[in-house]
């Protein structure tokens, strides 16, 4: 049975039961990671959080709006007491080299003496992650720490530590479990990889 979702300027469609091929606009995605290995991916880092921060109380920080999925099933698998906030990385035109500064906007919480972990679905370049680890050193924790769902080595550009990691990716266009193309497809289960 093949479904169609039809909007004024969007139309996804996939095949069910499988639902390994789908299309956002005008991209075709196969299915890549299925539900299971992501999540079995999620219990290994909540293993390794639950190990290295118990008693500490740290404050988890997710970056919207990739991560809320995987900020919620990793939140949930945590055995000690945490807070959490979501924020935004927004740009605005800066004197970095590039021109592009992100900002971060919404931490409303304070940081100061605080261990932190930022939660990121994906981190490729790394540039926005270095921009945004900077700007938390200025506010005082006591470490940051990285934990991010996927990482693409090969196109990592950076020299920062990625503490927490789920799954290593090839350098490919995907979406799927909050990542998106065009704001479409974070809603579905698996990630899918741009054909």
């Amino acid at each position: 049975m093949l479904c169609f979702y039809r909007f004024a300027r969007y139309k996804i469609s996939f095949d069910h039961p499988g639902m390994d091929i789908v299309k956002v606009f005008d991209k075709t995605f196969r299915l890549s990671i299925p539900e299971r290995d992501i999540l079995d991916a999620v219990d290994r880092i909540a293993g390794n959080l639950n190990r290295d921060f118990h008693g500490k109380d740290p404050l988890f920080i997710a970056v919207l709006n990739g991560a809320f999925i995987f900020a919620s099933d990793l939140f949930k698998r945590l055995d000690f007491p945490c807070s959490i906030s979501f924020v935004k990385l927004a740009s605005y035109e800066g004197s970095e080299s590039s021109g592009l500064v992100k900002k971060i906007i919404g931490l409303n919480e304070s940081i100061q003496g605080r261990e932190v972990v930022v939660i990121e679905d994906i981190i490729d370049t790394g540039i926005s992650m270095k921009s945004m680890i900077r700007q938390l050193e200025e506010l005082g924790p006591e470490n940051i720490h990285i934990a991010s769902l996927l990482f693409k080595p090969d196109a990592f550009q950076e020299d920062f530590t990625i503490d927490y990691i789920g799954l290593n990716i090839p350098n490919d266009f995907i979406v799927g479990y909050g990542l998106d193309y065009n704001g479409y497809g974070r809603n579905l289960k698996g990630i899918f990889t741009i054909v």
